[in-house]
């Protein structure tokens, strides 16, 4: 296994976990911005109300996206696993 290959393999699974992980954060980062935009203009600062919007539209991407996140990490992890005998080798 070459240092070329152990890097190439680092840079495709943070890749993968970057593509996985997008769009929760994405919609963490969004409902948080409108939220506190909200609580900006209507002078109400409960931390509260952040975190359970936050949940909920989370809760909602990963049943909407989560079995289309599961399958890249599976078709990820088959392909690395695949690949190990010409890494040894």
């Amino acid at each position: 296994m070459t240092p070329d290959t152990v890097m190439s393999e680092l840079q495709a699974a943070l890749s993968m976990g970057l593509l996985v992980a997008m769009p929760l954060l994405g919609v963490a980062l969004l409902i948080g911005v409108a939220i506190g935009l909200l609580q900006a203009a209507t002078q109400v600062n409960e931390p509260s109300i952040a975190f359970i919007g936050k949940v909920f539209t989370m809760a909602a991407v990963l049943a909407i996206g989560g079995g289309w996140m599961l399958n890249q990490l599976v078709q990820f992890t088959i392909g690395l696993y695949q690949r190990i005998p010409s890494m040894l080798g």
